[in-house]
């Protein structure tokens, strides 16, 4: 790993959270913080196959329920909102958790429509979140902003109220693509990954850290996280069919056979197995998506694999 960055040292374990109903929400998001969970994470879609909550609304309804827990997204469609409102919603999400937001972003693009809907053209998706980061951090920061540039103009304008945590909110990227690490080397506060093997996940960090000293980044402290769903089961191939059958469903296309390469399965002992090797391979942050009744899937993973994640990275 190069200079420029580095990792955390404790490991840190999250739920990616399924959303539900507001009772059944508020209850899961306080057994999770009453087993020891460190965050609770959303995933984010105006539009998709499957019913997706509306991100930092969830999270600011989720604030009220919780005391301890990070809360963040992982990862917001940032190009498919103004920077300016998204800047506004993520800093009142950070006042109503007291400082407690993480804003991962990504550019997304696996479904065409919800770009289509807010008419922004999705090729140019990567060169949006280029130009909204570094906005997102100024409007976060600067009493009074002035920006033009090739998307967006805006200013001079304040937005108030500023995020609770002095500067805002920590930025982590998400994506698969080289430019995504580029992005996440050069403009991030750290990295997630989504469907990334263990030997792919260290060489993205490689190239990240690249990027950071080419930027002339210099001891940075740098997130890593790795959003992994998730199926418990004492059959690991009884575990990967239903991880492919629900994978499925989520994204309507055949994932027979990235079920059992990107996912954890089987045993808790089995996934602690497979976390640990990505603990070598320089994640810090679990981000654990059920593939499966989540009530059932919290109290088990209380039970058997928050005792041990601390231990993770050693």
């Amino acid at each position: 790993m190069s200079h420029a960055l580095h990792l955390e040292e404790a490991t840190r374990l999250g739920l990616m959270f399924p959303g539900g109903d507001g009772r059944s929400a508020l209850a899961l998001a306080r057994r999770c913080e009453a087993l020891g969970f460190d965050s609770l994470f959303v995933g984010d879609h105006l539009a998709f196959h499957v019913p997706v909550p509306d991100s930092l609304s969830l999270l600011a309804f989720l604030a009220a329920a919780t005391e301890r827990l990070v809360l963040g997204t992982a990862v917001y469609l940032l190009p498919l909102r103004p920077p300016f409102v998204a800047a506004k919603t993520a800093a009142t999400v950070d006042v109503l958790c007291n400082g407690r937001l993480v804003f991962g972003v990504g550019v997304g693009g696996e479904f065409p429509p919800e770009f289509e809907a807010v008419g922004v053209p999705r090729h140019e998706r990567g060169a949006r979140i280029d130009e909204a980061i570094p906005l997102l951090r100024r409007l976060w920061s600067e009493a009074s902003v002035r920006h033009e540039g090739r998307f967006f103009r805006l200013g001079p304008v304040s937005l108030e109220p500023r995020p609770a945590r002095p500067g805002g909110p920590p930025i982590w990227v998400g994506g698969r693509s080289p430019a995504a690490m580029r992005r996440a080397g050069s403009l991030g506060d750290g990295y997630v990954s989504t469907m990334t093997s263990v030997e792919r996940y260290r060489a993205n960090l490689e190239q990240i850290a690249r990027h950071a000293e080419t930027s002339g980044r210099q001891e940075t402290t740098f997130a890593t996280a790795a959003l992994l769903f998730t199926v418990l089961d004492a059959s690991r191939e009884r575990a990967a069919a239903r991880a492919a059958e629900m994978l499925g469903r989520i994204y309507a296309r055949d994932f027979r056979e990235a079920a059992p390469r990107y996912c954890l399965l089987g045993r808790p002992e089995d996934c602690l197995e497979q976390m640990r090797a990505y603990a070598g391979a320089g994640v810090r942050h679990f981000l654990l998506a059920p593939l499966a009744d989540p009530t059932g899937f919290v109290e088990q993973v209380g039970a058997e694999i928050v005792p041990h994640v601390r231990s993770l990275a050693r």
